[in-house]
Order: structure tokens, then sequence, then C-alpha cells
């Protein structure tokens, strides 16, 4: 029996490697002769880092940054073992988890942090970039992280902007005669699994600001500043684009991106994927496992176990999925890939227990051992 087991992280639990391992385990007191892959997964989020690190024996850099808020943070990135690929998870240095809910406000949040980031892995030596921009809690369009990485953005007196989208209401001018020369040699790129544009009703502001602290009457005068940085942009790049699917991503670091980098923004589970050659480990499996902290209707939407049963289904294979806890409307994942899905919680018990990684890891194993006892015995009929 073959299987490859590319679950994604527990949020909070297990890390997809723990995870992989919990299975693994399992798999092999049900057959000690099977052959079991164990593929980092991620979907460009939270995890992306530590996920394409372990599979591959990549390096983890711990630095220190500008925070989201302008005081200094210690974040974290990968180098990969060819040793000019860096990841980078913009949570790290700019993530809303890094604000305490009453300080969270977009108007003065930076994404400084992230080109801090850029210029350590290009200092250590990194050209090509994998950058997961999810869990942002900015919504300047990346010019913190543009000025970051040298180019000027300045008011009418020539002066620096300030931080945050409010820093925009004051932008007259944009140069890139500052920018890192190294720029021109870099490829970004980014995992993005969201399609929304920079300005309007399906804008950054629009749809993801309040969530970032923003007030409703917030959204137009950032809406407003965005566009007007977008149009200054097109005096450098005439290809600058705020309608690109993505633009608006990270609170339009999608944009900054795609107008001011060598970037391309792809689907993270499919990024992960192909960075980490699962479709090879795929391939030759009989089984594949995958799964995620929580099934629910929102995993069919480009989250990382679909990715993979669509991968698997690819290549005619069956599709089993672990999971901490299933919603009602998990279903729907059988309609994309997922051939079956277990929860894992065996007990009665507290969210604090359920999430200790001894007790979660312990619940894994037991649950999949139990799995792959009837799949071990259906096929010697």
């Amino acid at each position: 029996m073959k299987v490859a087991v590319a679950i994604d992280s527990f949020k909070g639990s297990l890390s997809s490697v723990q995870a992989g391992e919990a299975v693994r385990k399992a798999i092999l007191r049900v057959d000690p002769d099977a052959t079991v892959h164990v593929l980092p997964l991620a979907d460009g989020g939270e995890g992306t880092v530590e996920a394409l690190c372990s599979g591959s024996g990549g390096k983890i850099v711990v630095t220190q940054v500008t925070g989201p808020l302008g005081a200094p943070v210690t974040a974290r990135f990968g180098i990969l073992p060819d040793k000019v690929t860096a990841v980078i998870e913009m949570a790290s240095a700019a993530g809303i988890t890094l604000v305490p809910p009453e300080k969270r406000d977009p108007m003065v949040t930076t994404t400084y942090g992230v080109g801090e980031l850029i210029l350590e892995a290009i200092r250590r030596g990194c050209r090509r970039f994998l950058i997961g921009i999810g869990g942002s809690a900015t919504n300047d369009g990346g010019a913190g992280m543009l000025q970051a990485l040298g180019l000027d953005f300045t008011d009418k007196e020539g002066r620096s902007i300030p931080f945050g989208t409010a820093g925009l209401q004051k932008l007259h001018s944009i140069s890139n005669k500052n920018a890192l020369p190294a720029l021109h040699n870099c490829q970004f790129r980014i995992a993005c699994d969201v399609s929304n544009p920079l300005c309007g009703e399906n804008g950054c502001s629009a749809v993801f600001s309040l969530q970032k602290g923003a007030s409703p009457e917030d959204v137009p005068k950032m809406d407003k500043w965005l566009s007007n940085y977008a149009a200054i942009a097109s005096k450098i790049n005439p290809n600058a684009d705020p309608d690109a699917p993505g633009a608006g991503a990270a609170g339009g670091s999608g944009f900054a991106f795609m107008t001011f980098t060598n970037a391309t923004l792809e689907s993270g589970v499919q990024l992960v994927i192909n960075e980490a050659n699962l479709e090879e480990y795929i391939r030759e499996a009989d089984i594949v496992v995958t799964g995620e902290g929580r099934l629910d209707g929102q995993t069919v939407m480009g989250k990382a176990p679909v990715g993979i049963a669509s991968l698997a289904k690819k290549y005619g294979k069956r599709v089993i999925a672990f999971s901490g806890c299933v919603s009602d409307d998990a279903s729907l994942c059988n309609d994309y890939g997922i051939d079956a899905f277990f929860p894992i919680l065996r007990n009665i018990c507290s969210l604090e227990e359920a999430l200790d990684p001894e007790y979660a890891a312990h619940n894994l194993t037991e649950t999949a051992y139990q799995v792959f006892r009837l799949l071990n015995s259906n096929s010697k009929k």
C-alpha cells in the first residue's frame, strides 16, 4: 500500500508535518510494509513557511522588522535549499494577529516590515520569492512595503508620507529612482486567492477594511486615496491596473507587487503543490490523505484539502480527509473530490484540550488507525 499524506495544519494545534506523521504512525500500525510519504501542505497563508521549509530541509531566518503599528516585531521567513528562494508570510510582519483588537486601524497600519523582510532575504542572496499575503492588518496599497524597498512616496513638499492608508491622503508623487537595484533581478510569486480589484464596491476598502478596524466613514476616504495612488503609479508603470483580479488583495498589496515588481499572482495551494512537487507523490499513491483543522463549506473555496483532492482525482485516486471538527455543510467536500472525511474528536472535551498538540495527535492517530484497518481489510478480500 502506497499512501500520500498531505494535510494542512490544524491551526493552533498541529503543523502540517506533525499531522502527517500522526497519520503515518497509524498506517504503519496497520501495515508495517506500507510506503507512506508525508508531504508538507499549506494554502499560502499561515504555515506556508514551515511547510515548505520542513518539507525541503530549508532554513528559517528570524529577524526584527517594523510591525504594523510601527513598533519592532520579531518576524521570520524561510530560505529553501537552493539558497536563492525565500518563502515569506506577509502576516509575520504585518498580520492582524500582531495588533490588539482595540488598536486595529488600517488608517495607520503599515506593510513596511514586509519590505524589510524582502530586503533581508535579498541581502542573504535570495532573488526568487514565494510570498503569502493573507491575514494582513493593512490597507495601505503596499506603499509601506515599497518605501522599505527604496521607492519614494512623497507629498507636495517632497517629504515622505506617513505610514498607513492615511498617508496616501498626502501622496503627490512616487519615484523609483532610489529603489533597490537588486529588485530588477527578483521574481515574485504571490499566493493570492482573492480576485478583488483595488478600488470600488468590490475593492479592498469596501470588502476587507472593516474587519481590520476601519469605520464605515473611513471606507470612501480610503477608496479615494487608493484610486489617486493608482493614478500616480501609472506614471511610472503605464500598465498599472487597479482593476486587475487580485489588485485589492492584502489591502492593495497585490497592486503594489503587480505594478512595481516582477510578480505573478497564483492560487496559494497550487503554488505550494508545485513548489513541493506533490503531484509526483500523489500520482504514484494508492490512497491520498488530506485534511485541515476544520472542514466546512469554506473548504471548497480554494483551500488546501480540495486542492489536493482535485489533483488526486486527476489520477483517479481515492481521497480521505481528517479534521478536528466538521460543520453541517462539510458534505460539500464530497462533491469536490474528498470521498470521505472523518472528524478526530473521540470524547467530549474543552477547546483547550482539543487543541493540545499531544491530545490532537493521539486522536488523529487513533482515528486514522480505524479507517486504515477497514481499508486494509477490504484490499485483502
